[in-house]
């Protein structure tokens, strides 16, 4: 019952935490054509909820907790563990590695700027911001797969183990 509280936490918490990524993706293309000044107000009152002390800043190491303790719970059965545990390191490259490479940055420099005050190289940070969320989907996207793929093994390993 405990793995199954673990494998339902992990799997709830890394998929809202795509959706998020994924409506990053879904908004590049028509914020790539915005001016520097609408950009920087969408990134200053759209995204309040996605970073600390709001939902995604507390949702991001929820999922990667989560998934970490559910590939500790798997650790018997082979399969299961290994795909929870590389779904945790897909989490792991996603935050803290490109968030903090390509995405922080960016949010640093808009959140001091103004409409009025842009940074000169604001386009530069616009395209950071935006790979950085595109690759952090991906990793993450990957991460929802390889646990969905390990409730698939984990029925199969239960299956032929002997009762």
């Amino acid at each position: 019952m405990l793995i199954n509280i673990c494998r339902f936490i992990s799997l709830l918490t890394v998929a809202l935490l795509t959706g998020l990524a994924f409506a990053h993706v879904l908004e590049r293309p028509a914020k790539m054509l915005y001016d520097a000044a609408l950009y920087i107000t969408l990134q200053q009152t759209l995204y309040v909820a996605w970073g600390p002390p709001n939902v995604g800043g507390i949702l991001e190491p929820a999922a990667i907790l989560a998934t970490v303790i559910l590939a500790i719970a798997m650790r018997k059965q082979q399969w299961t563990f290994w795909l929870s545990l590389s779904a945790a390191a897909a989490l792991l490259l996603a935050f803290p590695l490109v968030f903090f490479a390509y995405v922080a940055p960016a949010n640093e420099a808009f959140r001091a700027a103004t409409t009025t005050a842009v940074p000169a190289n604001w386009m530069e940070l616009r395209s950071s911001w935006e790979t950085g969320h595109a690759i952090r989907f991906m990793l993450q996207l990957a991460a929802l797969s390889l646990l969905l793929f390990s409730v698939l093994f984990d029925g199969r390993e239960n299956a032929r183990s002997p009762a």
